[in-house]
């Protein structure tokens, strides 16, 4: 006589040697709730990702796309001059991403800023052809702009770039920070310049429509033909006094 057993409520499975097999071959297994795992394979013993027990993925899959790999993360807890980045940029990407959070500055009305240095080379002073608008919008709602700033541009110049808070810079008020990201193109090809561009939004307090809402547009190349390898960052005076700053790798 045989019994058939319609529900298994048990608190652990175990394997009676080193595999644990469910289900026979050609076999559809369904899980009601969860399946609770840190490295998940296919068929084929091929790792498809591995979590770390907190949802952090490792050795994911290349046929999920993975379009942005974070690279490192800079955080800035103390007064920086300048926040350099000098390692992991190199040709494992064609394209890197590098995202700002909540950048405060010591200084009000200054201008913040990017360099690079190709491979070999230091002081941050690559030529530099770029171009820069912004947008404006006041909180009293009686001013609002659009227009293009030749003071931020640059021809074949190697000053640090102008990014974003026009040219009325930062606001160093307590509720107010920028935000924004950077792409940088091809850093590691040797053939050809390095292409750019960059959106970041800022509060602004620095003239007579102020307070406001920036948002400033940048783009442009390096011109230069060697690879780049580090950026580095700074305000046009003062220092940078908070936020993080997130380099990724665009798949």
């Amino acid at each position: 006589m045989g019994y058939r057993v319609t529900t298994l409520n048990v608190n652990a499975i175990e394997p009676a040697g080193s595999t644990l097999t469910i289900g026979a071959s050609g076999d559809t297994v369904v899980a009601t709730d969860s399946v609770n795992v840190n490295t998940v394979k296919d068929a084929g013993g091929n790792t498809l990702w591995v979590s770390n027990g907190s949802g952090t993925l490792s050795s994911v899959s290349s046929g999920f796309g993975d379009a942005l790999k974070l690279i490192s993360t800079t955080t800035i807890s103390a007064s920086s001059s300048t926040v350099d980045i000098t390692s992991g940029i190199d040709n494992t990407y064609e394209a890197y991403l590098f995202k700002l959070y909540r950048i405060i500055v010591s200084t009000g009305d200054k201008i913040f800023g990017f360099q690079v240095n190709a491979s070999g080379q230091s002081g941050f002073n690559e030529p530099i052809t770029s171009t820069h608008f912004q947008a404006q919008h006041n909180e009293a709602n009686n001013y609002a702009t659009l227009n293009y700033v030749t003071a931020a541009d640059q021809t074949d110049g190697t000053d640090y770039q102008t990014t974003f808070a026009g040219l009325n810079g930062v606001s160093t008020a307590a509720d107010e920070c920028a935000n924004g990201w950077l792409y940088l193109f091809n850093p590691s090809d040797t053939t050809y310049v390095k292409n750019f561009y960059a959106t970041i939004s800022s509060n602004n307090a620095g003239n007579s429509n102020d307070p406001s809402a920036w948002n400033g547009f940048t783009a442009g190349r390096i011109e230069t033909t060697s690879a780049i390898t580090e950026i580095s960052f700074k305000m046009s005076s003062g220092t940078i006094d908070g936020g993080i700053i997130k380099m990724y790798g665009v798949a």
